[in-house]
Formats: C-alpha cells, structure tokens, sequence
C-alpha cells in the first residue's frame, strides 16, 4: 500500500482536483441554457458540465504521471489498462440526471487504485461544500465548508487542519433509514426494502442521488442501500473506501462478495452497503 510520503503528496492533488472540477460543474449549473445535453452510446445523458470537469480532472492530475480511467474515456481498451498497478479511477460528474433535474444531487468522484484496491479517495459534493476523504487502513473523513474553486490549492495539512472523523457521533437517529436511488429504481430494489421492513420496527426510506449516499452512510445518517440497476466502477470505487474506512461494507448481489476493479467489463454487479 501507499507509504506516507506518497500519501501526502497524491491526496492533496485529488482532493484539489475535485474541488476544481467541482467550480466547473456549478458555473455550468447556474445557467440550465449552458447544459448542452447530449446522449452517449449506454443510453445515459451527459453535459458541458461532463466534459468541463473531466478536462479539468484531467489537467490537474496529470502532473502526477499516474494514468487515468475516467468516465469520460472509457473508450480505453482492457489491453492498455490491465496490468496498471497504480491508477487514477474518476467520474467527473456523478448524477448527471440528478444535475440535469436541478435537485443539488450530485458529486466528483476520484479514486486512486492500486493493485486493483482503492487506496485514497475523495468524493466532493460541490452543492453542500462538503468533500469526503479516505485513506485504506488510515480512516474516513468530512471536510466541511469547502467550496467550489477554479484554482484550489489546498496542502495535505490544510486537508488534515479540518477533517472530522467517520461516521459523525450527531448522525444518531431512531429509524432505519434506507436509501435509494432517487432516479434508478426497480422492482428488485422494492424487494429488498420490503424485506428490510420485516426486519426492523420502524423504517424510513430517503431517496438521493449519486454517490452521496455512500457518503451519508460513512456519516451514520442512513443504514442500508441497495442498488439493482447498472453502476460502473467510477460510482462506486472512491465512495465504497469512504464507507469501508468509516466501518461499513458493501457487498454484490446476490452473491455478497466485494466488489472488484479493473475488470475487463467496468460494470458492477448489484449491490447493497450498509453500515
């Protein structure tokens, strides 16, 4: 795994990263007539404010010399990228149709793979300013009141200076609280939440977009999350380490293994995290 050093250098670089890509997507969203909405070849919608941040993504990581599988290439063929030991995994814009909506639903995800395990992550919701950050074996935090900047900066002790540990001790709350995903529902996922109900007395169900429900579930503020529609590896790699390190786990469908990386098909199984 990553030494020290590494560490300190690299995330910095990614959580500066988000936080610019994040300034490129909430220009873009000021103006619904700037959305330029076009739809790619898996049938999903993708914006300027798609591309803009995965340019800038591609800009400020690119000093590292570390490659880069984002959503926005994933042309790139299994032979170029199957022996990468380390690499950058990224979704520059994670709740394309949630942006599209307006509903704030949505996140930069960036996750640095090594051996086919994430090693540090960031997720940055730019709507909320808020950015979460993990390290494997190190731990999972908040940063709070970080907004959008076309020239972030932030050094690994900046980072350190205002992170709050996963999950949140004021997170506590009474109910089961199940997520789902606000506009990927099927009728396996009712299945699931249905059979959640038997088990517990009193159950809330929250719906929400992207992969912040990953995040809400390294807070302690939701309990169980189950997805039985398509995902690819860039919604779930950055967030699946902010949760793991906060003390959660998501496991595949149904066959409750972890998910894995790099392969040659980069969509996921189904899965369900809980915490």
């Amino acid at each position: 795994m990553l030494s020290d050093d590494i560490r300190a250098y690299l995330l910095p670089q990614a959580f500066n990263a988000a936080v610019r890509a994040g300034w490129e997507i909430m220009e873009v969203y000021k103006n619904r007539d700037k959305y330029d909405i076009s739809v790619k070849s898996d049938h999903t919608p993708i914006t300027l404010a798609d591309r803009l941040a995965h340019e800038k993504i591609k800009e400020s990581l690119g000093q590292t010399r570390i490659p880069i599988l984002s959503e926005e290439g994933r042309e790139m063929l299994y032979d170029e990228r199957r022996n990468w030991e380390l690499f950058w995994l990224v979704d520059p814009l994670d709740g394309t149709v949630e942006f599209i909506k307006g509903n704030n639903e949505f996140t930069v995800n960036i996750a640095l793979m090594a051996d086919r395990v994430c090693a540090c992550a960031v997720v940055y919701v730019p709507y909320l300013q808020k950015a979460y950050v993990a390290s494997r074996e190190i731990g999972s935090f908040l940063i709070e009141g970080v907004a959008p900047s076309a020239d972030a900066s932030y050094s690994y002790e900046d980072i350190c200076a205002r992170k709050q540990r996963l999950p949140l001790e004021s997170s506590s709350h009474s109910s089961y609280r199940i997520a789902v995903s606000r506009s990927h529902q099927t009728p396996e996922t009712a299945e699931y939440i249905e059979a959640a109900k038997r088990d517990k007395q009193c159950v809330e169900i929250v719906e929400q977009g992207s992969s912040y429900k990953f995040c809400m579930l390294a807070e302690g503020t939701i309990d169980y999350y189950p997805r039985t529609t398509h995902t690819y590896e860039w919604d779930t790699a950055a967030a699946e380490l902010i949760l793991s390190e906060a003390g959660g786990v998501t496991l595949s469908l149904p066959d409750n293994k972890p998910l894995e990386y790099n392969k040659e098909n980069l969509q996921n199984p189904w899965f369900v995290a809980s915490r």
